[in-house]
């Protein structure tokens, strides 16, 4: 053990060029500390309402909306910001989904949806995306706060009580099948084309 030790050490304080093995060791783990420490807080600084709103895009048109929504404000004062709803938590899925973003900046370059017009031109096109991606990884963002197994259903409408204990339950369905527009208005849904795996979904009087 002592021969392995006195090995080990001859090593890491054998030079290099310029400076010993042990040295070169520990400015690598110094400075990867400092990359991981940077990564992080700018995933963090991604993830704020402040940054998602930076843009008029999305400030002027979603933010707006969901201001009105029991999501923005509530009893409770818990409030649901843009990464809470568009973001997982758990790393992986988390770099996932900020790789995925990254296109979503070619909408802000381009100037895709820079007017009001614009973006009422392509919002069912949006809606349709995220639509399809909390379908896919079966609202993952949605359980971010919403635990199935924490549910009081005593205090839920009967209506949501059935469709909870039933389809919810099955995983016939996911969060997003029953709960489009819930932070943010419906896109206009042209007739005969509204989901059909929605059960009691209605396109909003406005809109029709």
């Amino acid at each position: 053990m002592r021969q392995y030790l006195s090995r080990s050490w001859r090593i890491l304080s054998r030079p290099s060029v310029h400076f010993s093995l042990g040295f070169l060791i520990l400015c690598g783990f110094v400075a990867g500390v400092i990359f991981w420490g940077g990564f992080n807080t700018a995933m963090e600084v991604t993830n704020t309402e402040a940054f998602c709103t930076g843009c008029h895009e999305m400030r002027d048109n979603v933010f707006a909306e969901l201001k009105s929504t029991i999501h923005y404000t509530n009893r409770s004062g818990v409030r649901a910001v843009c990464s809470n709803c568009h973001v997982p938590h758990n790393w992986t899925d988390k770099i996932a989904r900020k790789m995925q973003a990254s296109k979503e900046v070619w909408g802000k370059v381009f100037g895709s949806i820079d007017t009001p017009e614009k973006f009422q031109a392509k919002r069912l096109e949006l809606a349709q995306h995220e639509w399809k991606r909390f379908k896919a990884n079966d609202s993952l963002e949605c359980r971010n706060c919403h635990n199935y197994d924490s549910m009081d259903f005593t205090r839920q409408s009967v209506r949501a009580q059935a469709m909870h204990s039933t389809h919810l339950a099955s995983k016939e369905k996911t969060c997003i099948d029953c709960h489009k527009g819930i932070a943010h208005r419906l896109p206009h849904i042209p007739p005969g084309e509204a989901p059909t795996d929605t059960p009691g979904q209605e396109v909003p009087k406005g809109e029709r």
